[in-house]
């Protein structure tokens, strides 16, 4: 069975070199083809798995070099989904807390019954990846929860899905056939990013899905069990973990709040290994909510920022880990950046990718010195 999450690990995007930035605009003009554009993608992979191995991790993801967004081009291969612009959406300051529901512009929208296409959305990818990879590699998939959040009952047709509860059997369907699709392929470590239970940690971000006509204190519940029934029937030894995240463009991130709200139920109705918590800074209050962690799963601490270049100094690092140890096992404990470090093309967080390294060889440094 795989050790994942690893003492050091990472939550999977990375900066695009511009040499991939150039071919997907020459690709969006008509200037290269598809097989040329996924040509220069495949030489960039090779170099990020060589980077990550190079700098001592054990978990190696492509860095979403194929996608433009970390949501929207898995979710747009879904049949009966498209993206519209968000009626809620406004302009604004991103880093303002005070336009965060109004964040993305777009929404996604659910029209028909929603249909895994026949050959996959991901699977030929992580085979691409595996093969490049020596040590364990790492698939990074938006969480279901994604198609529901935004735009809630509204965004989802109802002559499609007169039932709110054949909408999530079917979502649960398209991600377990990936999912089980991904295993065959070789997966054995798996991680959903999902920004909505973060997202209801927030007072502002709960009076939006007020606003949508949603609970949110039964939303917790309702994308536990979703989530549960969209990894069943998995490997025994593969690996499934959620990162949670508060947003993560330009630097700035969208939500704050303790993850009290969600956690009692997170942690023991999810049926997964473990979970990415952001712990970077005073947006995600105390670790007094890992108290609720079962025994068998893991937490992976977001200490170290992935949106700024300054580098986190190790004694620090090792003394929060002690501090979140006061509430759960430290053998349930493991570092990371509290999240990628490109959520997409067009908001990359401000950091070069000297620094990106130097972040992610920091965690490998600090994870074997507090767990040596």
């Amino acid at each position: 069975m795989s050790n994942a999450p690893f003492r050091a690990d990472h939550v999977g995007s990375l900066l695009r070199p511009a040499e991939l930035l150039a071919a997907r605009d020459q690709h969006a003009k008509n200037e290269i083809s598809g097989t040329e554009l996924r040509a220069i993608e495949d030489n960039c992979i090779r170099e990020a798995v060589t980077m990550q191995e190079n700098l001592g991790l054990s978990s190696i993801t492509d860095g979403e070099f194929r996608r433009a967004s970390f949501t929207h081009d898995f979710i747009n291969k879904i049949d009966g989904v498209n993206f519209e612009k968000n009626p809620a959406y406004k302009s604004g300051d991103i880093a303002k807390s005070e336009t965060a529901w109004q964040l993305p512009p777009f929404r996604a929208v659910v029209s028909e019954r929603l249909v895994r296409p026949a050959e996959g959305i991901e699977v030929a990818n992580f085979s691409f990846l595996k093969s490049m990879v020596n040590e364990t590699a790492k698939i990074c998939l938006p969480s279901p929860t994604m198609l529901h959040f935004r735009g809630g009952r509204a965004a989802i047709s109802e002559s499609a899905y007169p039932e709110m509860a054949d909408f999530y059997h079917d979502l649960a369907r398209i991600y377990r056939e990936e999912v089980l699709a991904l295993a065959e392929a070789g997966c054995r470590y798996l991680q959903f990013d999902d920004t909505n239970l973060a997202y209801l940690c927030d007072e502002n971000m709960r009076e939006g899905v007020r606003q949508l006509g949603e609970d949110p204190d039964e939303l917790p519940a309702t994308y536990a069990k979703l989530i549960s029934e969209a990894v069943k029937g998995r490997p025994d030894d593969m690996m499934i973990c959620i990162h949670l995240c508060r947003g993560n463009a330009f630097s700035a991130g969208f939500a704050g709040g303790g993850y009290e709200p969600v956690a009692d139920i997170m942690f023991n109705q999810t049926e997964v290994d473990g979970f990415f918590l952001e712990y970077d800074d005073e947006r995600s209050g105390g670790f007094e909510p890992l108290r609720f962690v079962p025994k068998d799963k893991k937490i992976v601490l977001g200490l170290v920022s992935s949106k700024k270049g300054d580098l986190e100094n190790i004694d620090d690092l090792k003394a929060r880990v002690d501090e979140a140890a006061k509430f759960i096992s430290p053998d349930q404990l493991c570092l990371s950046p509290q999240c990628g470090f490109s959520s997409s093309t067009t908001g990359p967080n401000k950091i070069s990718a000297d620094e990106q390294a130097d972040k992610l060889r920091l965690v490998v440094e600090a994870a074997n010195a507090i767990w040596s």
